[in-house]
This record gives C-alpha cells, sequence and structure tokens, in this order.
C-alpha cells in the first residue's frame, strides 16, 4: 500500500513545499490537482516545458512520483464533451511525460447521487477516449461520484467499456455515506478495476448534513475498506483528499497531511530491499544481486508492478498485444479466475503446448498464481509422445495453439481424445487420457473445446478475491512448473520445479 495527498489540500503552497511536506512525512507520491492559483495544473510553472526536466529530476532524487493527475474534466454535459476531451488530452500528454499512470476523470460532478446520467452515453464517449489513453499509455479512472457511488452500476459502465485504458478511482466515501455501501461490496462489484483511491472522513447529522473531519475522528470505515482491499490483494495508492472550506478550524494543510501519514503508517508495505541502481547507473532493479530471494511467482510479479506500473512486459506488435506490468498482471488474474471456474484446484496440473505467443506466459503465471503445476510440452511432440506426457503427468487442462510447421496439434487431440467430438466444453471424459478435462484451444474453435475467448469469459462466474484466497496459500517450496527431459535414455521424466527453484 502506498500513500499520497492531493494537492487541492494545499493551493497557498509552493510546489518546493509540497515536495518537501511529502519527503519529510514518508509519502509516496503527490496526487497533482491544480498548483497555487493554477487548477489546469498543465499550465501550472513546475510543469511547463522548460521546467518540467527539473522537476521530474527533483521528484526522482527525493524518491518520489506522481502517481494520478486529477482533471475536472465530466463527461455527462454532451455540450461540454469536447472541451472535457481536449482538457484529458493534454492531461494525458503531461502524465507521459510525467511517468504518472492514471488521470482522474468524473462522469457525475456532485459527491452525492443527484441528476441523471445517460450510461450508454458515458460508455460512448469512453470508448472515444480509449485511444487517448493508449497512445500516451495512462490509465483514464472514473471515479465513484454521484450516481457512480453505486458501484454496481459504475462496474456495469466499465464492462460495457471493455478497455484495460479505462478503470475505478475509488473514492472510499461517496459509496459509503452516499450509497450505504459496505467496503465488501464495494470490493465485490469492482474488483481490479480499483486502481487507485482517494480517502476522506466524516460524520453525518440528523438533518442528512455531511461534516468532514480529520483522519480516523469521523466514521468512515477505512480498517474494514483496507481489510477489504487485501481480498484482492490491492497494493496501489491511498491518497487523502482534503479541501480547506470542510473543516475551517482545521484548515491548515500542515495539521492534516502529517496527520493522515501517522494515520496510514500501520497499513504501509515496507519492501526488505529498496530499488537497486544499475551499475551504468540509468536502470534499476528491486533485490540485490546474489541474493536468494523467498519469494512467489506472484510475489515477483506484485512487486515488479509496483516499482514499475508505466514500464512494458510485452511489446508483441505482430499479435497485437502490448500490456505494461499491471496490464498483463490483469490478465493473469483473470486468466486464473478461468481456471478456478473450469474447476482446477491448487496442485492440479495445466499443460501449456504453445510456440512463443501471449497465451503461453498468461498461461504460466496464471498457474503460479492459484498454485497449480504448469506442463511445459515440447512443441515438436508427435501423437505417442503427446500422449505419453498428458497420460504420465495426470494433466487435468490443456492449452494448445493449432501446431506448427507439418504438426497438427488439434488433430493430434481429435485423435486421441474422439470423444471431444460429441462432449461439451469442460465435460471431456477420455479413454486414453483419463484426468484431461478441459482442453483451451488458441487459434480455432473446435468441438468439445474452450476457445481462448471463452474460457477468458469464465472468469466471471469467480471473484477475484477467491485467487487471492488460493493465493495465500502458496508456499515457496510448492511445485510451480513441470519439465519433461529430452527421453534419450528411455522415457521423459518429469523434473518438478518449485517457486524458490525457479525464481533464484
Amino acid at each position: 500500500m502506498k500513500i499520497g495527498f492531493s494537492t487541492l489540500a494545499c493551493p497557498e503552497w509552493s510546489w518546493t513545499d509540497i515536495y518537501s511536506m511529502a519527503k519529510d512525512f514518508k509519502f509516496d507520491g503527490i496526487e497533482i490537482r491544480g498548483l497555487g492559483n493554477e487548477i489546469f495544473s498543465v499550465k501550472a510553472q513546475p510543469f511547463t516545458e522548460a521546467q518540467l526536466p527539473n522537476t521530474i529530476d527533483k521528484l526522482k532524487s527525493l524518491g518520489l512520483e506522481i502517481p494520478c493527475l486529477s482533471s475536472g474534466a465530466c463527461l455527462k454535459y454532451r455540450e461540454k464533451y469536447q472541451e472535457a476531451e481536449d482538457e484529458i488530452k493534454a492531461y494525458a500528454q503531461l502524465a507521459s511525460k510525467l511517468g504518472a499512470s492514471y488521470i482522474r476523470i468524473l462522469a457525475d460532478l456532485e459527491p452525492a447521487p443527484g441528476g441523471d446520467v445517460d450510461d450508454e452515453y458515458i460508455v460512448e464517449v469512453l470508448k472515444k477516449l480509449v485511444p487517448i489513453a493508449e497512445e500516451y499509455n495512462v490509465t483514464l479512472l472514473v471515479e465513484t461520484n454521484g450516481v457512480y457511488s453505486d458501484t454496481a452500476r459504475l462496474a456495469k459502465v466499465l464492462d460495457g467499456v471493455k478497455s484495460r485504458k479505462v478503470a475505478a478511482l475509488w473514492d472510499m466515501h461517496h459509496p459509503y455515506r452516499y450509497n450505504n455501501e459496505a467496503p465488501e461490496t464495494t470490493v465485490a462489484n469492482l474488483g481490479e478495476y480499483i486502481k487507485y483511491i482517494q480517502v476522506k472522513d466524516s460524520i453525518m447529522h440528523a438533518d442528512g448534513t455531511v461534516e468532514y473531519r480529520i483522519m480516523g475522528t469521523g466514521d468512515i470505515p477505512v480498517k474494514a475498506m483496507i481489510e477489504a482491499l487485501d481480498t484482492i490483494n490491492y497494493n496501489g495508492y491511498i491518497s487523502l483528499e482534503w479541501v480547506k472550506r470542510w473543516a475551517r478550524d482545521l484548515s491548515d494543510a500542515g495539521i492534516v497531511i502529517p496527520q493522515f501519514a501517522e494515520y496510514m503508517a500501520p497499513y504501509k508495505k515496507a519492501h526488505k530491499h529498496s530499488l537497486q541502481t544499475n551499475m551504468r547507473g540509468d536502470g534499476q532493479y528491486p533485490w540485490p544481486k546474489e541474493r536468494i530471494l523467498n519469494y512467489t511467482f506472484p510475489d515477483i510479479l506484485d512487486r515488479i508492478c509496483e516499482q514499475f506500473p508505466n514500464q512494458y512486459a510485452f511489446r508483441y506488435t505482430e499479435l497485437d498485444y502490448t500490456r505494461t506490468y499491471p496490464e498483463f498482471r490483469d490478465d493473469v488474474d483473470n486468466f486464473a479466475r478461468s481456471l478456478l471456474a473450469m474447476g482446477v484446484k491448487k496442485g492440479d496440473h495445466v499443460a501449456i503446448w504453445a510456440t512463443n505467443v501471449p497465451q503461453w506466459y498468461i498461461t504460466f503465471w496464471a498457474t503460479t498464481k492459484i498454485g497449480a503445476v504448469l506442463v511445459t510440452m515440447n512443441t515438436e511432440y508427435r501423437i505417442h509422445e503427446a500422449e505419453y506426457l498428458l497420460r504420465q503427468s495426470d494433466t487435468m487442462t490443456l492449452v494448445m495453439i493449432d501446431g506448427i510447421k507439418n504438426i497438427n496439434y488439434v488433430d493430434i487431440i481429435k485423435e486421441l481424445c474422439p470423444e471431444l467430438e460429441n462432449c461439451e466444453p469442460g465435460k471431456l471424459e477420455s479413454a486414453r487420457l483419463p484426468y484431461l478435462k478441459n482442453v483451451i484451444t488458441v487459434d480455432s474453435e473446435n468441438k468439445g473445446c474452450f476457445t481462448w475467448e471463452q474460457a477468458m469469459e469464465l472468469s466471471k462466474n469467480v471473484p477475484y478475491s477467491e485467487v487471492e484466497r488460493v493465493r495465500k496459500t502458496i508456499d515457496i517450496h510448492d511445485v510451480a512448473n513441470m519439465q519433461y527431459t529430452s527421453g534419450t535414455t528411455g522415457f521423459p521424466k518429469g523434473v518438478m520445479l518449485t517457486h524458490y527453484n525457479v525464481v533464484n
């Protein structure tokens, strides 16, 4: 968990005062919502073309980042759409230069539900904004504001957009205060859509008015909210949002911001090893070299996502697969949910029969997330070799491409399992391969098999919290991968490799 604060809290402070406060009180980052009298941050002095390099260097030297730029763009007003788009594009350009991951946008302006908002129109305009987000490698975050403090409604909108570049900003206050949502409900509704969090505290008076309070002195159940986030392994930002007018007797940001840092200290995750700088001084890595790591594969991926959220994991242009590390993890998590939906349990064996395609990596990392074992199959296998491996390894689920060169994997699996012709996907009862239940074909649609897309759709049947529940039972010495020897002196033998083996 990382902590930050919005510059909305300190409009009278200089930029030097702001980053000094963040450094002194061990904040991880600063959310930018205007500076001084300039609410449009793009025009603020530290972010002008002349000063931007100095700003970036200063933040880097202090170990601070700008994770989110909060725009004032609101999408509900049709007549102001072009104005909103122009603002969002300007913020996206700045975010790209700063290395900021997120841009906050509003789909409804008021904190509490009020006037009507056309969900279909919001979906339409968000889709129009996706190319901007993709061009500048940022994610647009729709805040849980107004009618979208009903997070089930917001989730439907995000489902309609179908883009990894549009997600949710959970303002912890609004769904609880204005929609009576329990923290568990919000997290269940939004799940992995939650990429960034804002927080503030308050009480509700008998007359229905809200009185904002310094953190921990109101009745917003922050502890329960963080516990709910633990079920989805959220390790992003919680950022304080504060406005002077909310509490005139405590208007000074010099009181409110340090108090928030102290309040959140028990929830911050401290890493044993800080980032290491390479010998050239032009890059960083998370762990000292020649150091044994007691981490599982999911632990490794989480750390990389946390430290390098904007770095690409894949730019696979031939297959139209470009992902940052967090976006790749989202794919991994979704396929992990799909495997659980198919009945794959911890310790079960999942075989991958494919060349260098994205689904290979997604399958590998998804199995490690739920404690299953990836069985790697030689791409040159013929029918007798494939049959031996699948039977000897007790493979339950097979993910495969159509084939390579003159080897047709689909024909091979149909010959091994003629029962596929008359069975539903996921219900294979094979005489020759009795353990095999699920076959997933990446390239084509075949009887008795899930396509990759159909398999991914199954993820909707399993909450992400179930993935995390299983993940917490994984030990570094659990088997993660089974690799078969070449078999030059007999039948191939399965070598069992643990998380500890392969990570190190």
